[in-house]
């Protein structure tokens, strides 16, 4: 069956959903995967995904689009020197491992619980980003080096190929408590979603390439000509959240994330 007139029906809706992720990328730093992966879960059934695979394909094509929203935003970043480029590099190997690992265990897990899990603690971190500023100083006076930076590092990579981000959230909240100013974590955050994402979409490409009910135009779990829409709008937008996030101080941008937080802390545990 073409996916041609169903893909028709959906466009509208995929349109908004990649311009949504582009803007919420560059404001926050994250991939988008917060608002694409529901946006596919409702609309790649109309698409010929069969219900046991949409989780799987959603996750997957949500990743692929992430490299590209993500690459967008970290260039805009670059350009008013919001990001920490030492730290990606140092942070690259070990993210890529918990990738590998996430992917696996992607198989494996089931993603409510774990959704529960992360929403309760993404509520908790809301309340300490909405807490006037002098209440809200870093819970930590730096990043922490050697081993527990890398285990940092490899968390963030299974925990985000298993929710189907690019890790900006996780990225952002880990700098920030640890004392990194916000315009600066949010910055480095973009780049962390193309380390988390490429690695990530080619594992979602081989686990799914011998599964059936994926449907049409669809490269392992990934549907190509619905990433290739998300795609389009979402790096158009990307440049105006981080044109966005610039403009507001760094204490109206810690409140702004904090409600941002709140929406993804019960959007998650909804979903259990």
């Amino acid at each position: 069956m073409s996916l041609l007139s169903p893909l028709a029906f959906a466009l509208p809706a995929l349109l908004i959903a990649g311009a949504a992720a582009g803007f919420a990328g560059g404001l926050f730093g994250i991939g988008g995967g917060f608002v694409v992966v529901p946006a596919l879960m409702f609309l790649l059934p109309v698409l010929g995904v069969a219900p046991e695979q949409t989780a799987h394909v959603a996750v997957g094509t949500s990743l692929a689009s992430i490299i590209f929203t993500s690459i967008r935003s970290t260039s805009s970043h670059a350009k008013r020197g919001s990001v920490d480029f030492g730290l990606l590099k140092g942070w690259s190997i070990w993210v890529v491992l918990g990738t590998a690992v996430g992917t696996v265990l992607a198989d494996w897990i089931s993603g409510a619980h774990l959704a529960l899990i992360f929403g309760t603690g993404v509520l908790a971190f809301a309340v300490y980003f909405m807490l006037p500023a002098r209440q809200g100083e870093p819970l930590f006076a730096a990043l922490p080096s050697g081993l527990p930076r890398a285990g940092i590092a490899s968390a963030l990579g299974v925990f985000s190929t298993l929710l189907g981000i690019g890790g900006g959230t996780l990225t952002t909240l880990t700098m920030t408590v640890c004392g990194t100013p916000i315009h600066r974590a949010i910055g480095t955050a973009a780049g962390m979603g193309a380390i988390i994402a490429i690695p990530a979409t080619i594992g979602f490409i081989v686990i799914g390439l011998e599964e059936s009910g994926r449907g049409w135009g669809s490269l392992g779990f990934i549907n190509l000509p619905t990433a290739a829409v998300l795609i389009a709008t979402s790096v158009l937008f990307a440049p105006l959240g981080v044109a966005a996030a610039h403009m507001l101080s760094p204490a109206i941008l810690r409140r702004v994330f904090g409600l941002y937080l709140t929406f993804i802390g019960v959007l998650m545990i909804a979903k259990f």
